[in-house]
C-alpha cells in the first residue's frame, strides 16, 4: 500500500525550511563584500594647506670669540690664578711665570741706563763751553737711548710673564699647571677664553643642497639672500629645541675640497650661557609651503620606488594613482603632481585593496587621519 503525505506533514516540512532560512539571515558573515556588496572604505578629499617643513643639518657650536692664551716668553709656571669655567675680564692675570733671570737682566740693564745718563750729563756742559765737540755728546746720547731700549725690552718680557686674558669670557680647559715649563713655541695653548654671550653654529651643505637652497631664496645676490633668510632653530644633543632662534649670517664662498661641502654659520643669543665651545646639535631650516596640496602618509603605499594612493572617482571606483612628492611634513606629504584639490582618495586601509576596485566610499574629515604628530624629545 503506498504512503501519502498528509497536509500536516507538508506544513511541518515548510516550517522547517522557513526556520532555517531565517536563521541564516540573522547571522550574516562580516563585511559587506561577503554579503555581495562593495567593500566599505574611508575616503578623504584632498585639501590645500599652508605647512612648514624642516631640513636638518648637524652643527658644531663655538663662542663668537674663542681666543687662545699663549706665553710670549719662556719660563716655569709659578701660579695658576683661575679655574676652568671661570668668568674673566679682559686684562685679568691668568698665569704667572718665574722671572728671576729676567729680574737680574733688568737690574743690569737699568744700571747701564744710569751709567749712560751720567755720561750724557757730564758731556753737556763741556759742549756748551766748546771744550768738546757736539759729536761726542750725540754719541753718548745714542748710547743712552740704546741702554733704555734694552731695559724696556727686558721690562716688557717681565710684564709678559704675567699672562693675561685677551678678552672677556669663560676659561676653557687648562692644559698646563704650576711647575710646567712653557714658551712661545708650545704646540698647545695654556688655555682658551671664549666669549659665549653669543655662539656660532657651523653646519655644511653639499653642492646640490646648497644650490637648491640659494636659488630658491629671495634676493638678487648672496648678501640680499642671507639678509632675507628665515630664522633657524637649534636642536640640542638631548633632542630638545634651544629656546632662542638663530639667524644665518655668513656662507663660506669656498667649497671644501676634501668634502665637497659649503659651510654656513648661524648666530644665536646665549644669555644663560647654556651653550659653550664644543657643543654639538642640529640646525633646522624651515620652509613654508603656501596653499600646497597635501595627502596623509598613511593613505599612501610604495611600489618599485614610486609612491601611490587610491583615488576614488564619481562611480566609486578606486584606482591606483602615482603622486609626486615635494616634501614630507610631519605625517603629511606635500605633493606637486598626480592629484588636484577636491579629489577623493582612500584614507585608510590601502593595504586591503588590489588594483582597480569598486568600493562603498564613506567620506570622513581630512584632519581625522592627518592630525599633526606631537613629538616628545627625550
Amino acid at each position: 500500500m503506498k504512503k501519502q503525505f498528509t497536509p500536516y506533514l507538508s506544513l511541518f516540512v515548510l516550517f522547517l525550511l522557513t526556520g532555517c532560512g531565517n536563521s541564516e539571515n540573522k547571522n550574516p558573515q562580516s563585511g559587506p563584500s561577503q554579503q555581495g556588496g562593495a567593500p566599505v572604505f574611508s575616503v578623504v578629499k584632498i585639501p590645500k594647506k599652508t605647512v612648514t617643513g624642516y631640513t636638518t643639518y648637524p652643527a658644531s657650536i663655538e663662542g663668537i670669540v674663542n681666543s687662545e692664551v699663549r706665553a710670549k716668553v719662556s719660563g716655569y709656571i709659578t701660579d695658576v690664578l683661575v679655574d676652568e669655567g671661570q668668568k674673566v675680564r679682559k686684562g685679568q692675570t691668568l698665569f704667572k711665570l718665574e722671572t728671576q733671570s729676567l729680574d737680574q737682566d733688568a737690574a743690569a740693564a737699568k744700571a747701564n741706563v744710569n751709567a749712560a745718563q751720567v755720561g750724557v750729563d757730564k758731556l753737556k756742559p763741556l759742549v756748551e763751553q766748546n771744550i768738546i765737540s757736539e759729536v761726542q755728546l750725540m754719541t753718548a746720547e745714542a748710547q743712552l737711548q740704546q741702554a733704555k731700549s734694552s731695559y724696556s725690552s727686558i721690562a716688557a718680557n717681565i710684564g709678559y710673564a704675567n699672562i693675561k686674558s685677551p678678552v672677556d669670557g669663560f676659561v676653557g680647559f687648562i692644559n698646563l699647571r704650576k711647575g710646567a715649563l712653557v714658551s712661545s713655541t708650545n704646540e698647545n695653548p695654556l688655555t682658551t677664553v671664549a666669549d659665549i654671550s653669543k655662539v656660532y653654529a657651523y653646519f655644511s651643505m653639499n653642492e646640490t643642497a646648497y644650490f637648491d637652497f640659494i636659488q630658491n631664496a629671495e634676493g638678487n645676490n648672496i648678501t640680499e639672500k642671507i639678509e632675507k633668510l628665515p630664522e633657524v632653530s637649534l636642536l640640542l644633543a638631548n633632542g630638545n629645541e634651544y629656546e632662542q632662534k638663530g639667524k644665518i649670517d655668513a656662507i663660506n664662498s669656498q667649497v671644501n675640497a676634501s668634502t665637497g661641502s659649503i659651510q654656513f654659520r648661524a648666530v644665536f643669543d646665549n644669555p644663560t650661557q647654556l651653550l659653550t665651545n664644543g657643543n654639538s646639535g642640529s640646525i633646522r631650516i624651515p620652509k613654508t609651503y603656501t596653499d600646497a596640496l597635501v595627502v596623509p602618509i598613511t593613505a599612501t603605499y610604495e611600489q618599485q620606488g614610486s609612491t601611490y594612493v587610491y583615488s576614488v572617482g564619481e562611480d566609486s571606483t578606486a584606482v591606483s594613482t602615482r603622486i609626486a612628492i615635494t616634501k614630507e611634513v610631519d605625517n603629511l606629504y606635500v605633493i606637486e603632481g598626480g592629484l588636484d584639490e577636491g579629489d577623493r582618495i582612500i584614507g585608510k586601509g590601502t593595504g586591503k585593496i588590489k588594483g582597480k576596485t569598486k568600493i562603498n566610499p564613506q567620506e570622513i574629515p581630512f584632519d581625522s587621519i592627518a592630525k599633526p604628530i606631537e613629538k616628545s624629545f627625550r
